[in-house]
């Protein structure tokens, strides 16, 4: 497919301020008069949305593969339904979490075989990728004192709710992902105000005309 827009995406593990920094990034892009289109994974679409509620209830008995298989399926609308559409009209797309989030959830973290996952992301996706990758890290020091937080947290849905060890190995996959060629690291623990002034200085070049 060939695209005038620009297409960014927010990674990272649970509560690692994803969703802050792409709503800022969405006000700053704003300010500078392009036209953005904020969307999240699984989401977008009213199919994605339903499968999403299927993912995150607690009460969902989800195998890994199937958890993977639906993910995918979410995805697929989202890719042709939103996605491409706002990148063919050159709008920029920013989407809380894109395919990188399948090979650390369900490849690191529940063990898939990675081959499998960037097989499925690749037919999903119709081999879109992302012109701008942003991964919120979170220090090990940090991941484990909100680990003890975890169990008194109320609000988990299915994912977060998952054991400690699946938690561990989904945040040690995006420390190794975030060495990958073109993706931007960024310390999820700095302030809020110092993380988006980080990332507008790494991307900035992008949106210089």
């Amino acid at each position: 497919m060939k695209k005038k827009g620009i297409f960014i995406i927010f990674e990272g593990p649970d509560r690692s301020g994803k969703s802050t920094q792409a709503k800022l990034l969405v006000k700053w892009l704003k300010e500078k008069k392009y036209k953005i289109v904020l969307t999240r994974e699984p989401g977008g679409t009213k199919l994605s949305e339903n499968i999403r509620k299927i993912l995150l209830d607690t009460h969902s008995n989800i195998s890994s593969l199937s958890e993977l298989l639906l993910y995918e399926a979410a995805r697929a609308q989202h890719t042709s339904d939103i996605i491409m559409p706002a990148l063919k009209k050159g709008k920029v797309v920013i989407s809380d979490r894109f395919t990188l989030a399948s090979i650390a959830y369900q490849g690191y973290g529940r063990q898939l075989p990675i081959k499998t996952v960037e097989t499925l992301n690749k037919i999903a996706t119709a081999g879109l990728k992302p012109d701008i990758t942003i991964v919120l890290n979170i220090p090990d020091r940090v991941f484990n004192e909100r680990e003890r937080l975890v169990e008194k947290f109320l609000g988990a849905d299915r994912i977060e709710s998952a054991s400690s060890n699946f938690r561990k190995r989904v945040n040690k996959a995006y420390k190794i992902l975030s060495n990958k060629p073109g993706v931007i690291k960024i310390n999820a623990v700095n302030s809020i105000e110092a993380i988006h002034a980080e990332i507008i200085k790494k991307i900035e070049h992008k949106f210089s005309h």
